[in-house]
């Protein structure tokens, strides 16, 4: 069973609405619908020259005028001006001729509304004005003073016709103002969520970096013991040390698993009221950090003085920075570094600097992550700055400036 919809016509009311507030140069049918205004025009204009003013009847050539002067109406939405001078090339031999004045009076307004709904509003009076100019003159040259003077009373309408399609001109600018402007608010609104979701999808990249990256180094470090001890006597195995380090190695992956499954949450979540992400990481997991560092055989000296708690972004892109840069040196400083980690606040700043004094252990991947970029990213994200590098008497060294205040304040 097919369903078929029908199409649902505007009400009367609304194509009205569409006509007032649409340019009349970009309507659609343009020239078929002139035609037939023309045509119209035309028939009105017949009516009124046989039965209105008997004594000035149209002769052949004042039929001829009358009806060929709104041919050019079929064209008054492209090029208002030329039908408007065309029109006004025809009246005016026709009233010259003395015919009946009224019949082309609908054609004559309907052109100059054209004009003034279509061209700005000192160019529509300057026109209205040179009409006036030229029919006084045709009147005082070829007719009387009181035909003259009919004609100053009659331009009332056409007084009328300049005011109606300037405040239509106007009213036409105010709506597509109103269009334009809920058109760009939607285009932001569209820009805003499309920015959301790149920053949404970089802080899951950096912590899906940052929590692969330190778990994976910690279980390659706590195998390699496990197969240390293994292979140095397997006659004098010590079991302790293998176990304790088959233990590190499981409490490893269910620490990285539970924030693994919390940010792929994330990911799954369709309502955007929802906050799945959970508590962010503080400056209380840094001891965490450090003692998953001693485990894998860095030798790491902690110094932790802050006073109160700094905000939640703050101390996120602190834990991240110590986690990365305690995670290269682990990697990269060789066997058994000395690391000195310290978080200070001073100045209305918390000051992070990890340095190692081991030498970099070229494995192929120095230069080739991300976890210098994502440092950085982490400290420009709370209005911070992060520098990273060799030391001048050995080793590495990373150090970052995170606002706790103003600063973050303005980076917001």
């Amino acid at each position: 069973m097919h369903l078929t919809t029908t199409p649902v016509r505007p009400r009367l009311g609304e194509r009205v609405t569409a006509t007032l507030t649409r340019d009349p140069r970009t309507a659609p049918h343009a020239t078929r619908n002139d035609a037939v205004l023309a045509a119209v025009l035309a028939a009105v204009a017949a009516v009124l020259a046989a039965f209105t003013d008997t004594l000035r009847h149209p002769d052949a050539l004042g039929w001829t005028l009358l009806l060929t002067a709104h041919v050019p109406l079929v064209w008054r939405r492209r090029r208002p001006l030329l039908v408007l001078a065309a029109v006004v090339v025809l009246v005016i031999p026709y009233h010259a001729l003395d015919n009946n004045h009224g019949a082309p009076v609908p054609a004559s307004l309907v052109a100059l509304y054209t004009v003034t709904v279509t061209q700005r509003p000192a160019r529509s009076i300057l026109v209205g004005a040179a009409g006036l100019a030229v029919s006084l003159t045709v009147m005082l040259t070829f007719g009387d003073h009181k035909q003259a003077s009919d004609l100053v009373r009659t331009y009332g309408w056409v007084l009328a016709v300049l005011f109606i399609g300037i405040d239509v001109r106007y009213y036409r600018q105010y709506v597509a103002s109103l269009v334009e402007r809920a058109e760009r608010a939607e285009r932001t609104r569209e820009e805003e969520a499309r920015r959301r979701v790149a920053e949404e999808r970089l802080r899951i990249a950096r912590d899906l970096h940052d929590l692969l990256a330190h778990s994976i180094t910690l279980i390659g470090v706590q195998t390699s013991v496990a197969a240390h001890v293994l292979a140095a006597d397997p006659e004098r195995l010590d079991r302790e040390t293998v176990a304790k380090a088959l233990e590190d190695i499981a409490d490893t992956c269910r620490s990285a698993r539970g924030e693994l499954r919390t940010t792929l949450e994330v990911l799954r979540e369709q309502g955007a009221t929802v906050d799945v992400r959970g508590p962010l990481p503080g400056l209380d997991g840094v001891p965490d950090l450090v003692e998953a560092a001693r485990l894998a055989g860095a030798r790491v000296q902690e110094t932790l003085r802050v006073g109160e708690a700094p905000p939640p972004a703050v101390g996120a892109a602190a834990y991240r920075i110590v986690q990365e840069a305690l995670t290269n040196a682990v990697r990269h400083a060789g066997p058994e570094p000395a690391v000195r980690v310290s978080l200070y606040e001073e100045q209305g700043a918390l000051r992070v600097s990890v340095s190692d004094d081991g030498k970099t252990v070229d494995d192929g991947s120095a230069g080739a992550g991300f976890g210098l970029i994502g440092m950085r990213e982490r400290a420009r994200s709370v209005g911070g700055t992060l520098d990273a590098g060799p030391r001048a008497g050995g080793g590495f060294e990373v150090t970052a400036v995170l606002p706790l205040r103003g600063a973050l304040e303005g980076a917001g």
